[in-house]
């Protein structure tokens, strides 16, 4: 279960701080780690040393230049964040999402992706709009900046806690076939050019109607046949539109 965690560290501006992060997800069994766009050299002196005998994972991180290269075969992607935000997105607790994670991870082709944003800013609206759920760590709200290592840290001791308490279970029937974040973001794209098409969405006043059927559609946690369904329902719809529909009249988004 922990080999098919995956830490992913979004503009990462100090290699300590990569170093310390591998140092914390080893500790805890974790292995997987995924850099995306960082902004300083991975492997350097100062991050295998905060490594501290877990330079292994610095050396073999991979590195992607976007969120969803990073995490595109990941089944459930979720995002460390500490702010609020102007689309309220599905939260949860780190104990809860340790208890999560076995029922997520019961099916060997399942993947999960914890992603942790910069330093200095954290992760951004777009970034957080393409995770199924976001966690907070409950820090004190009189000093609540955590570094980001110690974060990983907590995230990863939540993870090695569910795999401790998962020994002595039987094993359980594994779910049907989640759908990937690639799949998903595909069907986003499908979804939304379908819905220019037919009228009902207009790119130009969005009201972040893209960002609610993204937030509805990844709290329902489609399986890859269901997902399959609707874009059969999409690629049916498109066939029935005019290849000129300039005169379609107003949309209907709301």
């Amino acid at each position: 279960m922990l080999d098919r965690i995956r830490i992913v560290l979004i503009g990462t501006s100090h290699p300590g701080n990569i170093g310390g992060a591998a140092r914390a997800m080893h500790n805890m069994g974790l292995s997987d780690l995924a850099l995306v766009a960082p902004r300083c050299t991975a492997v350097t002196a100062d991050s295998v040393s905060r490594a501290s005998g877990a330079d292994h994972l610095v050396n073999s991180a991979t590195i992607a230049g976007s969120l969803e290269q990073a995490v595109a075969d990941c089944t459930l992607v979720v995002g460390a964040s500490a702010r609020s935000r102007t689309l309220p997105w599905p939260m949860i607790a780190p104990r809860d999402l340790g208890i999560r994670l076995p029922m997520e991870l019961a099916d060997r082709e399942t993947r999960v992706a914890l992603v942790f944003g910069r330093e200095d800013s954290g992760l951004t609206n777009a970034e957080l709009q393409r995770c199924h759920a976001h966690v907070h760590i409950p820090t004190n709200p009189d000093f609540s900046s955590l570094n980001l290592a110690a974060a990983v840290q907590v995230l990863a001791y939540e993870c090695r806690l569910a795999w401790l308490d998962q020994q002595a279970l039987p094993a359980e029937e594994p779910n049907q076939a989640l759908a990937t974040h690639a799949e998903l973001e595909h069907y986003f794209a499908h979804l939304e050019r379908t819905l220019i098409a037919i009228g009902f969405h207009d790119p130009a006043m969005p009201r972040q109607l893209m960002a609610r059927l993204r937030r509805f559609t990844l709290r329902a946690r489609p399986e890859r046949m269901e997902l399959n369904i609707l874009r059969g329902i999409l690629s049916d719809t498109e066939k029935l539109v005019p290849t000129h529909n300039s005169d379609r009249g107003q949309h209907r988004e709301g």
